[in-house]
C-alpha cells in the first residue's frame, strides 16, 4: 500500500471558510448541465472538500465517484458525506488514490476535473489521460477546468474575502510569480482576534501553465477529441468516440 499524500495539509483548514462559496457557484455554472445528463455514473476527479461531488449528487440520479488522494482534503469532503442522507450516501464512492491506481473501469460518462489539472506536472498529467479513458464509458465526456494557459509577466496578489467566525476573522492572500517553467503560488492565512493576530500559516503550490490546444492534443493521443462549438473560456469539453 503506498503511503498517502497529505498535501494541503495547511489549506485544508482554510479552503471551505475563504473560498467554498465562491467555487460552489462556479462548480454549478461550469458544469451543472452536464452532470445533469449523466445517464451511467459521474466521476470528479481531484475532489477536494467535494463541491464537485456534492453537486453532482444534486443534479444528478446516478453513481459518483470522488477520487481525492489527499487525506487532509478527504478528510472535510468525509464529514461533509457523512452528513447526508443514507439515499445520496449510497450514491458516491471515495476512492483514496491518484485515479491512475484506484483502476476504475466503465464506471460513468461524465468525468469532471475541477481546479486539478494545472496543479499536475506535464508527466502526471500524461498518466491522468488514459485513467480517465479507462473510467469512461464509450461516447463518455471529460470536462476540465482550463490551467493558465501562460506564465504571468507580473507577480499577481489576490486578497482572499476575510469571513467572521465568532470573535475570530479568518483572511489570507493567493500570491502567484514565476520560477523557471513553472508558477509558483503562495497562499498566507490569518486569524485574528479582539486583540489582535492569533495566528499565521503559508503553503506554496506549483502550477504549470498550458494551452487549451496543448491540451487538446495530449488528449487526442489518448482517444479524445474536442467538442465541436466548445470554447468556454474556463473549460475545456472532450469525448470519447462511441
Amino acid at each position: 500500500m503506498n503511503e498517502e499524500r497529505d498535501d494541503y495539509a495547511v489549506s485544508a483548514e482554510f479552503y471551505d471558510v475563504l473560498q467554498a462559496r465562491r467555487d460552489e457557484l462556479r462548480v454549478h455554472r461550469l458544469y451543472a448541465h452536464a452532470v445533469g445528463d449523466a445517464r451511467l455514473g459521474v466521476l470528479d476527479v481531484g475532489s477536494g472538500t467535494g463541491r464537485v461531488a456534492l453537486m453532482s449528487l444534486a443534479e444528478s440520479r446516478v453513481a459518483v465517484h470522488a477520487v481525492e488522494p489527499a487525506r487532509a482534503m478527504r478528510a472535510p469532503l468525509m464529514s461533509r458525506l457523512a452528513s447526508l442522507p443514507t439515499e445520496l450516501r449510497d450514491r458516491v464512492t471515495v476512492h483514496a488514490l491518484p485515479l491512475n491506481e484506484a483502476a476504475l473501469h466503465r464506471v460513468a460518462d461524465v468525468a469532471v476535473c475541477h481546479n486539478t489539472v494545472a496543479a499536475l506536472p506535464p508527466a502526471e498529467r500524461h498518466a491522468l489521460w488514459p485513467a480517465v479513458a479507462d473510467a469512461l464509458v464509450p461516447g463518455g465526456s471529460l470536462l476540465l477546468e482550463l490551467p493558465p494557459s501562460r506564465l504571468p509577466v507580473h507577480d499577481i496578489v489576490r486578497a482572499l474575502p476575510i469571513q467572521r467566525f465568532g470573535e475570530h476573522e479568518y483572511g489570507g492572500r493567493m500570491s502567484m510569480s514565476t520560477e523557471g517553467d513553472r508558477i509558483r503560488t503562495r497562499f498566507d492565512y490569518w486569524v485574528r482576534g479582539s486583540a489582535g493576530l492569533l495566528r499565521e500559516h503559508t503553503e506554496t503550490f506549483w502550477m504549470w501553465p498550458a494551452s487549451r490546444d496543448q491540451l487538446v492534443d495530449d488528449l487526442g493521443r489518448h482517444g479524445f477529441t474536442a467538442v465541436p462549438g466548445e470554447r468556454n473560456p474556463d473549460v475545456l469539453t472532450v469525448s470519447l468516440p462511441s
